[in-house]
């Protein structure tokens, strides 16, 4: 009889690339980025679907594709203040303890990738001797609200966060959608742990990195990835919420900036018609100043169609999106995705000690397509 031990099973090898995907209610989404995963080449990874507590079919979707590893990561825990870190810190940060590669990639669940673009940002971010390479996705729209509002809050962002500066490292950027990063850098930063409270924590990120002395690459990256970041007014109203209180330092005085413009601007419109159809060509340079409020929507890169959509109806929605954010965060709470997230502002005042100054998610040349 042969009493030798069974032999152990061989290692699997390293994968130069560990791919992350937090997943909560992402039935829509997942499946297109997972098949938009696996097809990469040209480059050794995993991947690792952290499933959020989700309730519809997420998890039965992530496991029907081979390979792919899914885990729960738990409930979210509190940090030593008490205060609860968000669904997406917890999960990612429960898929980079199962990561076995040099690289990570943190990738959203509604993304889609495009061919060889893996590969592509993997090159890139060494070239560019990158710890943290982050890319702005190109940005999907399909619904009214989405193409009426994105462009707006997109150009705004553009001109609160230049994207210069993040290229000067004079400032900080990156977007959650698309973060890849060294693993030893990350580690050595403390990783979404560190940042695990925060709402942005994309930026928080960033942060780190910079101030660690790390390289911090960001730029638009359309040519890799592309995302619909909401599917209808509700997720766009509860997103938007969320964040653009933290975007914008001062929230009351910029929607009211927006609707002021916003209505010069049509003002201008009609005096340049009314200028055209009675011959009256110093009436007619009204015109320039209705000009000038398209010229800082495209800024954005938007559609065309998608501009005009905009300048119609989106500044009044964004300057409502805008209160509403300030309001929630001074009540000190903020929803996403069936869960509350305390913001530590409960009966102050919004301010720039609160806001973010640093450069966020969606700033660099963002374009969007339209599904008609």
């Amino acid at each position: 009889m042969n009493s030798s031990l069974p032999a152990a099973p061989p290692e699997l090898p390293v994968p130069e690339v560990s791919i992350i995907v937090p997943a909560r209610n992402e039935e829509a989404n997942l499946g297109a980025c997972l098949e938009s995963l696996i097809a990469q080449t040209g480059v050794t990874f995993e991947i690792i679907v952290a499933d959020d507590s989700s309730t519809d079919r997420t998890r039965d979707i992530a496991q029907s594709f081979a390979g792919v590893r899914v885990i729960s990561p738990g409930t979210p825990p509190a940090d030593s203040t008490g205060k609860s870190w968000t669904g997406k810190n917890n999960a990612v940060v429960a898929g980079a303890k199962e990561a076995r590669a040099p690289w990570l990639l943190f990738t959203d669940a509604d993304t889609v990738h495009l061919p060889g673009s893996l590969e592509r940002a993997l090159a890139e971010a060494r070239k560019e001797q990158a710890d943290l390479l982050s890319y702005s996705p190109e940005q999907v729209v399909v619904t009214f609200a989405e193409r009426a509002v994105m462009p707006i809050i997109f150009a705004e962002l553009a001109v609160q966060y230049p994207p210069r500066k993040v290229r000067e490292q004079n400032s900080v950027a990156a977007n959650g959608q698309y973060i890849l990063v060294r693993r030893a850098a990350y580690d050595a930063v403390g990783g979404h742990s560190a940042v695990a409270t925060e709402i942005l924590e994309d930026v928080a990120l960033a942060r780190l990195f910079r101030n660690a002395g790390k390289r911090v690459y960001f730029r638009y990256g359309g040519d890799a990835v592309r995302t619909r970041m909401y599917r209808n007014w509700p997720q766009l109203r509860e997103g938007w919420t969320k964040n653009l209180a933290l975007l914008f330092p001062q929230p009351t005085r910029l929607a009211l900036q927006t609707l002021l413009f916003w209505m010069l601007a049509w003002s201008a419109l009609a005096i340049a018609v009314s200028g055209a159809l009675t011959q009256h060509f110093l009436w007619m340079l009204s015109a320039a100043f209705w000009l000038l409020f398209y010229r800082r929507i495209r800024a954005a890169h938007f559609a065309v169609a998608n501009n005009l959509i905009a300048i119609a109806f989106g500044p009044p929605i964004f300057a409502y999106l805008l209160l509403r954010s300030k309001k929630a965060h001074a009540s000190g709470q903020v929803s996403w995705k069936g869960r509350a997230y305390s913001t530590g502002a409960s009966g102050e005042k919004i301010s720039s000690k609160n806001a973010s100054h640093e450069p966020i998610p969606g700033i660099e040349s963002r374009r969007v397509r339209a599904k008609c």
